[in-house]
């Protein structure tokens, strides 16, 4: 039972769930900046993200193996359903529970920010899925980037603050764009830790479309252009540039060494990755 349980908590990959906690942080953040911050839309916007993450992991692991994806050489942690610690069967049906879970936390918000949340949450769903199913996966296609900016920067960020204040802001959307940017750079490193065995499975991540040199000018540009993105929060006090100095410093330091490592060593950086991005999103927490 115990070895059951690891199983399923390392499928739902807890590493990575800084994703979904950050956007959601960043919004509350700005929602309690403008005073309109609602604890219990706030609660229901993180039991949205951290679900449809997780659906989306668990999905991941599900469809990948179904295509062939996850082979014996892989370079990251096991893949449950591929080194039969999971069935497929409940892995798939774990899927569709956790995503039916986000999809109710998601109907309940609609009280706070009108029936606008219905499409909305009808496009994540479908992400969720179409990420890496379907005739058309979007992981598998060159546009895995582009989903997550969108589903884990720029719709969260956005909406957790729209549905505490029934409107939109400038800043809003700048944050969002940054958190998302960060959020596209453990990705990166998870597309280019794997680009060999996702040549030979034909998974056209834009590591492989554009060569690793491509994921490493990526990896740094996504986190220059994120500190460019909050520069109006710099001129606001001294103590908010030297916040987002040490953010540059650890950024750079993680991106050296990304730059340098390969193969199964780069699991270290897509921790780091993920926690760069929790860090850039509680720098937010604490000056905005």
């Amino acid at each position: 039972m115990r070895n059951k349980i690891t199983a399923w908590i390392k499928a739902a990959r807890p590493l990575t769930l800084s994703a979904s906690f950050s956007p959601v942080l960043v919004g509350c953040t700005l929602a309690w900046r403008d005073g309109v911050f609602q604890p219990t839309a706030a609660l229901l916007c993180l039991l949205v993200a951290l679900t449809a993450q997780i659906a989306s992991n668990f999905a991941n692991d599900y469809f990948d193996f179904k295509k062939g994806a996850d082979r014996e050489d892989r370079l990251g942690p096991v893949r449950a359903v591929a080194s039969g610690q999971i069935a497929p069967e409940a892995m798939l049906r774990a899927t569709l529970i956790t995503l039916g879970l986000a999809c109710a936390a998601g109907c309940m918000l609609i009280p706070f920010g009108g029936w606008i949340l219905l499409p909305v949450g009808i496009a994540m769903a479908l992400c969720v899925l179409a990420y890496s199913a379907g005739p058309f996966p979007l992981a598998y296609n060159g546009l895995g980037d582009v989903s997550v900016l969108i589903f884990y920067g720029i719709v969260p960020v956005c909406f957790t603050y729209y549905v505490q204040a029934n409107t939109f802001s400038l800043l809003a959307v700048l944050l969002s764009v940054a958190v998302g940017l960060l959020s596209v750079n453990i990705l990166v490193v998870n597309n280019y830790r794997d680009y060999e065995q996702d040549k030979i499975s034909r998974k056209r991540t834009t590591i492989v479309l554009f060569g690793k040199r491509f994921g490493r000018i990526l990896y740094l540009t996504n986190g220059l252009s994120a500190l460019l993105l909050v520069s109006p929060l710099l001129s606001e006090s001294p103590r908010h540039a030297v916040s987002f100095a040490v953010f540059l410093l650890l950024f750079i330091l993680t991106w050296r060494q990304f730059c340098r490592l390969e193969g199964r060593a780069l699991n270290k950086i897509l921790g780091q990755t993920s926690l760069l991005s929790l860090l850039f999103a509680l720098i937010l927490m604490f000056i905005a």
